[in-house]
């Protein structure tokens, strides 16, 4: 009962792993096949396979906490290209 209001004991963080496999995704597409990773992209790939990781040890906190970290790195190696792209004056 004590854990009805706190989303940390609300289980599996299916929701927080989907969005940032869709925000690495989004990213690695916005990289392209001949150009090198950004860091970032690298670090959100890194937590979300921690975050996989401690949701198959069910450690769901520790798993939700990586993977919204995850969705954050991803959504910054986006941003980080889209700028890059700005100043090449791609489209």
């Amino acid at each position: 009962m004590l854990c009805m209001g706190l989303s940390a004991c609300a289980g599996a963080p299916v929701q927080e792993m989907s969005n940032a496999r869709q925000a690495i995704k989004a990213a690695r597409e916005a990289t392209g096949p001949s150009s090198a990773a950004p860091a970032s992209l690298i670090e959100a790939e890194t937590l979300l396979n921690r975050a996989e990781d401690n949701l198959h040890k069910r450690a769901y906190k520790q798993a939700r906490r990586d993977a919204i970290a995850a969705r954050g790195k991803a959504a910054e190696a986006l941003s980080s290209t889209r700028t890059v792209d700005d100043r090449n004056g791609a489209s």
